[in-house]
């Protein structure tokens, strides 16, 4: 039986590209801490089937799946402690997604704003836009209702697909009964104040082409070093942290108290009169020695395929007990025929 939980927290995340330190310090690490508490019922899924809305290569998918697995399990989210599964593995997710897209008006979907980028991009490189890529947010609804989701983190750019399961989740309430609750989204705004290293005016993102901004989970000591080197600084020679006029410094200054808990005036007073390449190494030492640990979990885990696999299969158990529920009270005020 599963315990009782005054709140539903669920996340899902694409394995479509690496973990990187800002995914690290400003979510994955609250939740780590959040999960132990065992204040609230945490739901992490695999999103795999979102990642099939754009052209994707089979095998890379089939990898890339297992190796977040691996990653989420290394970062500590302990199985016991709370839900870890393959969006796939779960059939409830496309059922319900078919029957709410029954329900969802064509013309909420076309205001969708990350469709509208996305199909432009795809159209640029002449690739096919799939019919998925339109329908994806009803999918991602889904994903939410099956578990009387409360609290959804999510990037700004994923807010409005969350309005829009508030909206679904409304007009299918009215319709047929009170079956679905209406989740909340949560931006982490301490997750967006982990800048790229080579332009800090916007947030470190997977989504980056170059990744030389970026300090992926995975990325070795040599690489992490050399990162940093390159990264933006300016011409004042001063470590400050004033993000207006100093932003690569600033960035900096953040990224060394998240993984040193030093606070920014310690930080200020160790560097005063020192350079910044110096300031550089040292920031990139302390994250070489902060993902230690961690990598070194995650290369045990990639090894031990049999108890990824096994931590999933019973992930996506737990999960089914959830969801099927939920399923049938659906399945029950939409009128479909049980045998």
């Amino acid at each position: 039986m599963l315990k009782l939980f005054m709140q539903t927290v669920l996340s899902g995340i694409q394995p479509t590209n690496k973990l990187h330190l800002g995914n690290y310090l400003g979510a994955i690490r609250q939740w780590v801490q959040l999960v132990n508490q065992g204040k609230a019922r945490y739901i992490f899924m695999i999103a795999d089937l979102h990642a099939m809305t754009v052209p994707h290569d089979p095998k890379a998918l089939e990898q890339d799946t297992f190796a977040l697995a691996a990653m989420y399990i290394a970062l500590g989210l302990e199985p016991e402690k709370c839900i870890l599964f393959v969006q796939s593995h779960n059939m409830d997710h496309p059922y319900l997604s078919w029957i709410l897209e029954t329900q969802t008006p064509y013309g909420w979907l076309t205001r969708m704003t990350q469709f509208k980028d996305k199909r432009q991009k795809l159209e640029k490189f002449e690739k096919t836009v799939g019919t998925g890529l339109f329908t994806y947010p009803v999918l991602m609804a889904a994903d939410i209702l099956l578990y009387d989701t409360d609290i959804v983190p999510v990037g700004q750019d994923q807010v409005q697909h969350v309005e829009l399961t508030r909206d679904i989740a409304r007009r299918f309430n009215k319709l047929y009964g009170p079956v679905f609750k209406l989740p909340k989204p949560q931006i982490d705004k301490i997750a967006l104040r982990i800048k790229d290293l080579r332009n800090p005016t916007k947030k470190m993102s997977k989504s980056d082409e170059t990744g030389k901004g970026v300090i992926f989970l995975t990325d070795d000591a040599d690489t992490i070093m050399s990162k940093f080197k390159r990264a933006v600084t300016d011409t004042l020679g001063v470590v400050k942290y004033d993000p207006e006029n100093q932003p690569g410094v600033s960035n900096l200054i953040t990224i060394l108290a998240g993984v040193t808990g030093m606070t920014v005036e310690q930080i200020q007073q160790e560097y005063q009169g020192k350079g910044y390449a110096q300031f550089k190494q040292d920031v990139a030492q302390a994250v070489i020695e902060f993902l230690r640990p961690v990598q070194e979990r995650y290369k045990q885990y990639t090894k031990d395929r049999a108890y990824v696999v096994e931590v999933l299969q019973q992930g996506v158990q737990k999960a089914r007990e959830l969801s099927h529920k939920k399923l049938a009270q659906v399945k029950k005020a939409v009128g479909l025929f049980e045998a």
